[in-house]
């Protein structure tokens, strides 16, 4: 295998890259995937949508603003100029960047990318110990940081990083420098396969583990799931939960609305009933958010608010069928489920319309393929439990990280998931593989666990993890959040546990349930099933 020539001055992410007998095998089986060999994505969706649909069109709309394609166009070459002009900044330098969903942080990733950088797009929630330790992964260069989040930054230990804040008066913040810029740029000539953006994993333990992705692999994941599943339309506005930093958040707010000239709704902060409110009231058509939100919207009765969508998706966990046939009772909608990773950058098992299944996650996304095989790398039977395998043409590629040899084997990425295969080729969902609870010699998912539970109408939400046991080696043990107003006491649980009995097989009911007032969330509603871990263990 061999990389374009680079037009990185600054080689550290190439020179980070795994050795190519630890790549994935990569698929550009579509047409729309042979990229020519010199791209640069943000010239292809931004300048090329100008060219395309003209500066007029709108692009960014926010509750009280509105950005044309033009003026993100003009403000993302402003940045360029900053940072190049200003910081001197060298094609290959990293850029960190931190700040909530707005109009401002997407010009910056445009803005790095058109000169060259490689983005690093941070929560806007990491303190200041999480912050260091991304530095010392990923060494940016400058840091572009929404005025209200520079107080952690501060404190990180964050040597040789120049801080630039953006949204405040002061005359020295990004966006007066920006307004004393010409806005006349010239892209940087990368190569399809420079590194445009560093991802951090969500949920890991220990070092952060950063994800590599190229210029063609933005724009492949655009031609892959969005072209041939959500199918979104240029007079579609979008809108969702997903941070930016997420690079489920960066595809479906940014790179597929841009990619077919349509607008997009960005929402710093909202609750899922807000976010109903927001649907109706920008006229929103593609919704991209968590099944815990879909879930409290039809708990609100919200469900009218939405009559104006035509495409739901959801990821970021497992979608119960339960949820996925509430929503379309209530709305005529089928959600999109889809399963992506941060090392493949986003969705690769999806299915929308006719082609869903409640309860599946779909078939492979057009230009990949999937395989549930054993750990010896030997395909499992349709209907039995095995570990997930995907190729396509992203995959995984860990910066200096040893764990590349457990995520890419014999050319197949392992996402981590355990699932099964039908006869029809569908794939569903069984447990992420270090979330199978192993109690008395049963194997117990504790995703299976947790959708029987949020069937019962008095369960809000919930969290399933094994507890360590002396006589079963775990015990099955639930968090759950009640309705208001039902009791949490001994009754209750044990109509909890008669309910999971009469919905699964009986030994997967949960032996332990503690009644909390919520549960631990990222922000995009992921469950963060690693902190339950913790507060299963004995104290």
């Amino acid at each position: 295998m061999e990389l374009s020539p680079s037009a990185h001055v600054d080689t550290f992410c190439r020179d980070r890259l795994p050795p190519f007998a630890l790549w994935p095998e990569l698929r550009f089986d579509l047409p729309e995937l042979n990229y020519p060999n010199r791209l640069n994505c943000a010239r292809a969706l931004l300048d090329g949508a100008v060219e395309r649909w003209g500066a007029d069109r709108p692009c960014l709309l926010t509750p009280t603003e509105r950005w044309s394609y033009g003026d993100l166009l003009d403000r993302s070459n402003q940045v360029a100029q900053v940072l190049v002009e200003d910081f001197g900044l060298q094609p290959g330098n990293r850029v960190l960047l931190r700040g909530p969903n707005n109009p401002w942080l997407v010009a910056c990733w445009f803005g790095v990318l058109k000169a060259g950088g490689v983005a690093v797009t941070t929560m806007p929630l990491l303190r200041a110990a999480e912050l260091a330790e991304l530095h010392e992964v990923s060494r940016p260069a400058v840091a572009l940081c929404d005025h209200r989040y520079l107080d952690q930054l501060a404190a990180a230990d964050t040597p040789g990083l120049s801080v630039l804040g953006y949204g405040s008066e002061d005359a020295d913040d990004l966006v007066a420098r920006c307004a004393n810029k010409s806005g006349s740029f010239t892209n940087v000539d990368t190569a399809a396969d420079d590194v445009a953006l560093i991802a951090f994993t969500s949920g890991t333990t220990g070092r952060p583990k950063a994800t590599l992705h190229f210029h063609r692999d933005v724009l492949a994941n655009a031609d892959t799931f969005s072209r041939h599943v959500l199918k979104p339309r240029s007079d579609d506005v979008f809108a969702g939960t997903p941070p930016l930093a997420f690079t489920f958040g960066l595809g479906g707010l940014v790179v597929f609305p841009l990619h077919v000239g349509a607008a997009t709704l960005l929402v710093e902060q909202a609750t899922p009933e807000q976010l109903a409110d927001l649907v109706a009231d920008h006229g929103v058509t593609v919704l991209f958010t968590a099944p815990t939100a879909y879930r409290a919207i039809l708990a609100a009765g919200a469900a009218d608010r939405l009559s104006g969508l035509r495409r739901c998706v959801s990821a970021g966990e497992s979608l119960s069928a339960g949820v996925s046939e509430a929503f379309h009772a209530a709305t005529g909608l089928r959600i999109i489920d889809g399963i992506g990773a941060t090392e493949m950058l986003h969705v690769f098992i999806s299915a929308a319309d006719d082609d869903v299944r409640p309860g599946a996650t779909g078939r492979p996304v057009p230009g990949y393929r999937a395989a549930v095989l054993d750990e010896a790398g030997a395909p499992v039977p349709d209907g039995q439990p095995g570990l997930l395998a995907v190729q396509g043409p992203t995959g995984c590629r860990y910066l200096s990280d040893q764990r590349q040899e457990t995520y890419v084997r014999n050319g197949w990425n392992f996402t981590g998931d355990t699932y099964l295969r039908d006869a029809d080729g569908y794939f569903w969902f069984v447990a992420r593989s270090d979330d199978m609870i192993v109690s008395s010699g049963y194997n117990i998912a504790g995703p299976e666990v947790e959708r029987a539970l949020v069937a019962h109408p008095d369960v809000v939400d919930c969290g399933v993890v094994g507890a360590p046991d002396d006589r079963r080696g775990m015990v099955v043990k639930a968090y759950v959040v009640l309705r208001a107003g039902v009791p949490a006491d001994d009754g209750t649980v044990k109509e909890l546990q008669n309910h999971v009995k009469q919905t699964i097989a009986p030994y997967k009911y949960p032996r332990a349930i503690e009644f909390v007032a919520e549960l631990p969330r990222t922000s995009s509603g992921k469950l963060q099933r690693a902190e339950l871990r913790k507060w299963a263990r004995p104290r």
